[in-house]
């Protein structure tokens, strides 16, 4: 059986701003910690504001992230997303190729998406997304080709605003035999699209992703009793719990997965490589324990560098530690 993975998501740039504190994230009446969908005259009034700071562009995006560290971890992966025909765009493909990620990136006129990452003190983000040509990414784009060869379809949740997309992506994936799994991404995504994600969720959904805040906001409970709702709407939930781990259900089986020690510098993209962690296992059909085990210890390591992604030189040690953890087991 295939273990390729095939992503669906926003196609973002990061763009990675260390803040001095939090006084301009009150000045910008931005939520510490959450994610908001901004126009282009919002970026330029925000960028304006962090002139002066040092910036890092990366490829991002939730699904993409994901994607790369599935690749890094061995397994052939797949991204469908949209760009603009600028620099922006020009980056992002050639940052998947170079990371082994195969780009199907349908082209638009507009340019192409960015996020403003605003990282505290602390290490909590702040996100400010200009979708741009990556929201245009529609369901007519979907077709059966797509997800030929593929066993598993990765969403992530800045998606499901677009009920139409996400409508045909599901059921075309789950038309070829897919497993589908759907991260749901930030607390204020599941308050605006909770009705649709109640209906989308049962009997299409495989594999759901959430952290706590994210699993209140679809459950109103907090997360062992939020882990068995989602456990009774889909076969496999993870909720993730930050430094304590994550708590996954299947079935009757609960299974509590412990955190890994870490020096936490920036949370980007911490729950976008526990999934890959968890989806490598699940695609290599190990225990979902392991799989779990597996998902922490790469989402211990990303928070310990700036961004969402885990620097080249660190893969080899952590494929060592995965051998030890198989051998073990």
């Amino acid at each position: 059986m295939s273990n390729k993975i095939l992503g669906m998501g926003n196609a973002l740039v990061d763009i990675l701003t260390i803040l001095e504190s939090d006084e301009l994230l009150h000045q910008l009446e931005l939520p510490k910690g959450s994610m908001q969908l901004i126009d282009r005259d919002t970026m330029n009034r925000i960028s304006g504001h962090t002139e002066e700071y040092n910036k890092n562009m990366v490829a991002g995006g939730s699904a993409s992230n994901t994607l790369n560290a599935v690749a890094r971890l061995g397994l052939p992966a797949g991204f469908v997303g949209k760009i603009g025909p600028d620099s922006v765009g020009e980056f992002y493909q050639a940052d998947a190729r170079a990371n082994g990620i195969n780009p199907m990136l349908f082209a638009s006129e507009n340019e192409s998406g960015r996020c403003l990452v605003m990282i505290s003190n602390d290490g909590e983000r702040t996100l400010c997304t200009y979708l741009g040509a990556s929201a245009e990414l529609e369901a007519k784009d979907i077709v059966p080709s797509l997800f030929e060869g593929y066993r598993i379809f990765h969403i992530e949740g800045y998606l499901v605003q677009n009920y139409d997309l996400i409508r045909t992506a599901i059921h075309t994936a789950k038309a070829a035999g897919l497993t589908v799994s759907l991260d749901l991404a930030s607390f204020n995504v599941v308050e605006a699209n909770l009705d649709f994600l109640k209906e989308i969720i049962p009997g299409n959904v495989d594999i759901v992703f959430a952290n706590e805040e994210e699993a209140k906001a679809l459950t109103g409970k907090e997360p062992e009793e939020a882990l068995q709702e989602l456990g009774s709407i889909c076969p496999v939930a993870v909720v993730k719990i930050g430094k304590a781990g994550s708590l996954i259900k299947h079935g009757d089986d609960v299974i509590r997965v412990q955190g890994f020690e870490a020096n936490c510098v920036d949370t980007t993209g911490a729950g976008d490589i526990y999934a890959a962690g968890f989806l490598y296992g699940f695609a290599k059909d190990l225990p979902l324990e392991m799989s779990g085990r597996i998902g922490s210890y790469l989402a211990a390591r990303v928070v310990e560098e700036i961004g969402p992604k885990i620097q080249h030189e660190r893969w080899s040690d952590i494929h060592k530690w995965i051998e030890q953890l198989l051998n073990v087991e």
